[in-house]
């Protein structure tokens, strides 16, 4: 063998390797691949357009990249073969073997797959101008070698029905914006775990409870119910005589302004201008009482248990402010029954709700189910199942919590520890 034909045989071999790299590299790009990224890509990106196409019909990408690499493996193996045979004898056939092996395992293999795992958009989108003519001119024999190997796999009753355009559920779009990091604000990460959460939250989760039902008892006096109507932050009360389990109507308050300042206020004018009250039943997924409110065009819902007694109230605004947060800033933003104190820990009001206390200290305290505690009170009678003396402490869901007042019938103020949080439990 002379010299010349020496340097041509360790270039063809360069080369062979090279493009063994590109079809492994290559295979391994395209299928690591975020779908759903390359759909979003796909609108400005001609590389990503291209790739895209490429991967509506995997089987046949696979086997044009699988017969490329097989030939030029193939081919690099006999080059190799050959060229020890005329420069060692039979004893070269092992030598070639072994170096062909580690070369083609590094160079070929392992290196290029693992720079397409970790960079796929950078290798897969180039590769695909190469792959799609590649693809053309090779279709007859990839088609060939498609049909063999799917007849094999119906031999062994694998089903080859085409599969949709993959589907994420609720939980894995929550954890891919979980997970999303810096390209997204904590904010906008928030709001969207929020909206996504409408599913499984119920509006006892966000009802203003029966006891702090601001509404218009027509027991009281005109004076008093001019007074209410003027100073209230709501543009709807609830018009109720005695208990608002009897309640009547749903007054807009716009409504009654021009007849105050007319002075041709009255109980029948109040009457007149209440509207039908809507009732929700308890346990009402956000989700659905929201499109409930979009259908009727109600502002207003009382919320009531199996008996027809009404346990709250649940307004358009609760539910929003469930996603986008408390419509207030900074240290407003945190509710104003929930006190930061200098060790770190939380002096809260036994009404305040579990779930915004969660939201105000980052904790974990609620919990799931219909029947799960709403206030900080109604969590710690239900680990305790009596009424606390002050000084008591009682471990919940591994926060330390420490009851600081209490009254007759419930905790009046509690010491919440956000610090010492419970470990992460692993999902399977």
């Amino acid at each position: 063998m002379t010299d010349l034909s020496l340097v041509a045989l360790i270039g063809a071999l360069v080369v062979l390797i090279v493009v063994s790299a590109f079809f492994s590299g290559s295979e391994t790009g395209l299928m690591a691949l975020n779908r759903y990224r390359l759909r979003h890509l796909a609108r400005v990106h001609p590389g990503a357009r291209r790739a895209r196409r490429l991967l509506e019909q995997p089987d046949r990408v696979i086997g044009l990249i699988v017969l490329g690499n097989n030939f030029v493996n193939i081919l690099a193996s006999s080059l190799a073969t050959w060229a020890a045979l005329e420069l060692f004898g039979e004893a070269g056939i092992a030598l070639a073997t072994v170096a062909l092996t580690v070369i083609i395992v590094i160079f070929a293999e392992v290196a290029p797959k693992t720079a397409a795992a970790l960079h796929p958009e950078r290798l897969a989108f180039p590769a695909a101008r190469v792959l799609a003519p590649l693809l053309r001119v090779a279709y007859p024999l990839v088609r060939v070698v498609n049909w063999l190997s799917n007849g094999l796999l119906r031999l062994l009753r694998m089903r080859l029905t085409e599969r949709g355009e993959e589907r994420l559920s609720t939980e894995e779009l929550r954890t891919v914006v979980s997970e999303a990091g810096l390209r997204m604000s904590d904010r906008y990460r928030s709001m969207l775990v929020g909206l996504l959460d409408l599913q499984k939250v119920t509006v006892d989760h966000v009802m203003v409870p029966q006891n702090e039902i601001a509404g218009l008892d027509l027991d009281d006096g005109e004076r008093s119910l001019m007074e209410t109507i003027l100073t209230s932050s709501r543009n709807r009360l609830p018009i109720y005589r005695g208990d608002v389990n009897a309640v009547e109507g749903v007054v807009p308050i716009r409504r009654m302004i021009g007849p105050i300042g007319r002075g041709e206020f009255s109980v029948e004018a109040l009457r007149a201008a209440a509207r039908e009250p809507y009732f929700t039943p308890l346990g009402t997924p956000l989700d659905v009482q929201l499109r409930a409110f979009q259908s009727r065009q109600e502002r207003m819902a009382l919320v009531v248990d199996e008996y027809g007694d009404v346990q709250g109230l649940v307004t358009p605004a609760d539910i929003v402010e469930e996603v986008v947060g408390e419509f207030a800033t900074g240290a407003a933003a945190m509710t104003a029954d929930v006190h930061p104190q200098a060790d770190g820990t939380f002096l809260v009001d036994g009404g305040t709700s579990v779930r915004d206390l969660d939201r105000a200290i980052g904790s974990s305290l609620s919990g799931d189910g219909p029947l799960a505690p709403r206030t900080l009170n109604g969590l710690i009678l239900e680990h305790l199942e009596s009424i606390p003396e002050p000084g008591t402490s009682v471990l919940i869901s591994g926060y330390p919590i420490e009851i600081m007042q209490t009254t007759e019938h419930a905790v009046k103020t509690a010491r919440v520890d956000p610090r010492q949080r419970p470990p992460a439990v692993p999902r399977e």
